[in-house]
């Protein structure tokens, strides 16, 4: 119960920071304010980090460079997020990233991409993810 509690509460905050970063590229532009985010971000992560000493930060040399990649990734995402935000609106753009993010991990988990253990997708899958594009398209009429 408390995963989805918190996957419920990271679906609420990614569209309230994308409708946040919008309104600040707004002002600012869209790449200075992914920038600004990120490192208000970064400064809110690295507090709660210390003031909770979560982790273990001698295995930080340990990470792998692919997996470090992520941070810049989220530019990326802020940027794209952003963009669609503008150009099609709140609700459309966050049901396509809704989309999206399914496939992607559709396929992270039928190929264990990323050390994720290979699971089989089933029809009941498939069927999911094709009423959720339909829904879009219903969404974009």
């Amino acid at each position: 119960m408390k995963g989805l509690l918190f996957a419920f509460l990271a679906g609420a905050f990614i569209t309230v920071q994308g409708v946040a970063n919008t309104r600040i590229s707004a002002d600012i532009g869209t790449w200075p304010a992914a920038a600004l985010t990120q490192f208000v971000g970064f400064v809110a992560a690295f507090v709660i980090w210390i003031m909770i000493r979560d982790g273990n930060r001698s295995q930080l040399a340990q990470v792998s460079p692919l997996y470090l990649s992520g941070g810049a990734l989220a530019a990326i995402i802020i940027f794209a997020n952003v963009t669609a935000i503008q150009k099609v609106g709140v609700t459309l753009s966050m049901a396509v990233v809704l989309i999206a993010q399914l496939l992607m991990t559709f396929l992270i988990d039928s190929f264990g991409w990323f050390g994720v253990k290979q699971k089989r997708m089933r029809l009941p899958q498939f069927i999911g993810i094709g009423l959720m594009i339909a829904g879009v398209v219903i969404l974009k009429l």
